[in-house]
Protein backbone atom coordinates (compact mmCIF):
# COMPACT_ATOMS: atom_id res chain seq x y z
CA UNK A 1 0.00 0.00 0.00
CA UNK A 2 2.87 2.38 0.73
CA UNK A 3 4.23 1.90 -2.78
CA UNK A 4 0.82 2.46 -4.33
CA UNK A 5 0.58 5.72 -2.44
CA UNK A 6 4.00 6.86 -3.63
CA UNK A 7 3.66 6.02 -7.34
CA UNK A 8 -0.05 6.12 -8.16
CA UNK A 9 -1.99 9.14 -9.30
CA UNK A 10 -5.33 7.36 -8.98
CA UNK A 11 -6.30 4.23 -7.10
CA UNK A 12 -9.20 1.80 -7.22
CA UNK A 13 -10.09 -0.16 -4.12
CA UNK A 14 -11.88 -3.31 -5.21
CA UNK A 15 -13.72 -5.51 -2.73
CA UNK A 16 -15.50 -8.65 -3.79
CA UNK A 17 -15.22 -7.70 -7.44
CA UNK A 18 -16.87 -4.31 -6.92
CA UNK A 19 -15.27 -0.87 -6.79
CA UNK A 20 -15.38 0.33 -3.18
CA UNK A 21 -13.54 3.61 -3.82
CA UNK A 22 -11.77 5.48 -6.60
CA UNK A 23 -9.58 8.57 -6.51
CA UNK A 24 -6.19 9.92 -5.61
CA UNK A 25 -4.56 8.53 -2.48
CA UNK A 26 -5.32 11.83 -0.71
CA UNK A 27 -8.98 11.79 -1.75
CA UNK A 28 -9.44 8.23 -0.53
CA UNK A 29 -7.75 8.96 2.79
CA UNK A 30 -9.85 12.12 3.30
CA UNK A 31 -13.05 10.27 2.38
CA UNK A 32 -12.30 7.51 4.90
CA UNK A 33 -10.79 9.91 7.47
CA UNK A 34 -7.62 7.82 7.69
CA UNK A 35 -3.89 8.57 7.60
CA UNK A 36 -2.71 5.72 5.34
CA UNK A 37 -4.03 3.78 2.36
CA UNK A 38 -3.87 0.58 4.37
CA UNK A 39 -6.15 2.14 7.00
CA UNK A 40 -8.42 3.38 4.20
CA UNK A 41 -8.55 -0.12 2.70
CA UNK A 42 -9.52 -1.57 6.07
CA UNK A 43 -12.15 1.14 6.57
CA UNK A 44 -13.65 0.42 3.15
CA UNK A 45 -13.50 -3.38 3.18
CA UNK A 46 -13.28 -4.39 6.82
CA UNK A 47 -10.49 -6.85 5.96
CA UNK A 48 -6.72 -6.96 6.07
CA UNK A 49 -5.15 -6.98 2.61
CA UNK A 50 -3.28 -10.18 3.43
CA UNK A 51 -6.35 -12.15 4.59
CA UNK A 52 -7.39 -13.14 1.07
CA UNK A 53 -3.93 -13.59 -0.42
CA UNK A 54 -2.79 -17.19 -0.91
CA UNK A 55 0.62 -18.13 0.52
CA UNK A 56 3.40 -16.57 -1.53
CA UNK A 57 1.09 -14.12 -3.34
CA UNK A 58 2.84 -11.07 -1.93
CA UNK A 59 6.21 -12.36 -3.17
CA UNK A 60 4.68 -12.96 -6.60
CA UNK A 61 3.37 -9.39 -6.72
CA UNK A 62 6.79 -8.04 -5.76
CA UNK A 63 8.47 -10.10 -8.50
CA UNK A 64 5.96 -8.93 -11.10
CA UNK A 65 6.51 -5.32 -10.04
CA UNK A 66 10.27 -5.71 -10.40
CA UNK A 67 9.87 -7.11 -13.92
CA UNK A 68 7.41 -4.35 -14.88
CA UNK A 69 9.70 -1.63 -13.50
CA UNK A 70 12.64 -3.08 -15.45
CA UNK A 71 10.71 -2.99 -18.73
CA UNK A 72 9.46 0.56 -18.21
CA UNK A 73 12.76 2.32 -17.55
Amino acid sequence: MEEAEKVSGRILVIDGGKIAAEGTPGEIKRRTETDTLEEAFLALTGRDLRDDAPPGALDGMRQARAVWKGKNR
